[in-house]
């Protein structure tokens, strides 16, 4: 067997200290695809032994036709299995924009491969077999990844939704500020007054519930790149 279990592993800390205290649905959850059934079965033992729920699969076709729970986690891989491959599963992932973080645990594994993995935004690449404690610290990893991706959408979400109630000419104000410009230049720049300008920087401000230029700047910087372009073109979608 590739993995053995031990009961004296341990989850890291930020991930272990709360892990009594998740609600229900956001437990973290480990999702294993590996085509190796007693392997898959050492698995969710180890898992089980520090605390996390895991759902498993024999292949990579079989997790891409469920349906799982919206859950923070991670996803444990081989790289070879029957039909498609495991970097073959991480590039479908990236192209449909699933960031759930994923760990490779292989048999098979070459530095080529590792690379294209990594380059690709895997957590860590292992080799089989490996020591419990080294697959609990990529978990850990991967899951802290997953939290703070889920946070950070929120608050772009969060964000989203407020941009929705600027005005046309409020969102072109915002752009100006975003982009360090005075009132004076703004008011040049889009062939208004500079009281209209005053006017409509604190209406911004306002529905942003915002106090200062600074923060609004931080919240221009943390919005995708996608989202920007839509302030600056149209209405915005918080859905």
């Amino acid at each position: 067997m590739s993995v053995s279990y031990h009961a004296n592993v341990s989850l890291g800390n930020k991930v272990s200290s709360a892990s009594g205290n998740w609600a229900a649905a956001d437990r973290p959850l480990v999702i294993f695809v590996d085509d190796d059934a007693r392997l898959r079965e050492a698995l969710d033992e180890l898992m089980q032994s520090v605390g996390l729920d895991t759902i498993s699969f024999g292949s990579t076709q079989d997790f891409l036709e469920a349906e799982l729970p919206d859950r923070p986690g991670c996803l444990v891989a081989d790289v070879r299995m029957p039909g498609v491959s495991g970097l073959d599963l991480q590039h479908r992932l990236v192209e449909s924009g699933d960031v759930k973080p994923i760990i490779f645990l292989t048999a098979h594994g070459d530095i080529p491969m590792s690379v294209q993995a990594m380059k690709a935004g895997a957590v860590d690449f292992l080799t089989k077999p490996v020591r419990d404690q080294t697959l609990l610290d990529a978990i850990a990893a991967g899951i802290e990844r997953d939290l703070k991706q889920r946070a950070h959408s929120r608050i772009v979400k969060e964000h989203q939704s407020k941009l929705a109630l600027l005005t046309p000419r409020e969102r072109q104000v915002l752009r100006e500020v975003a982009d360090g410009r005075l009132n004076k230049q703004i008011a040049f720049h889009l062939g208004i007054s500079e009281i209209t300008v005053k006017l409509h920087r604190c209406n911004v401000m306002r529905k942003l519930q915002l106090t200062s230029v600074g923060e609004l700047i931080r919240v221009w910087e943390g919005l995708p790149a996608e989202v920007r372009k839509t302030v600056e073109t149209g209405p915005l979608r918080t859905h």
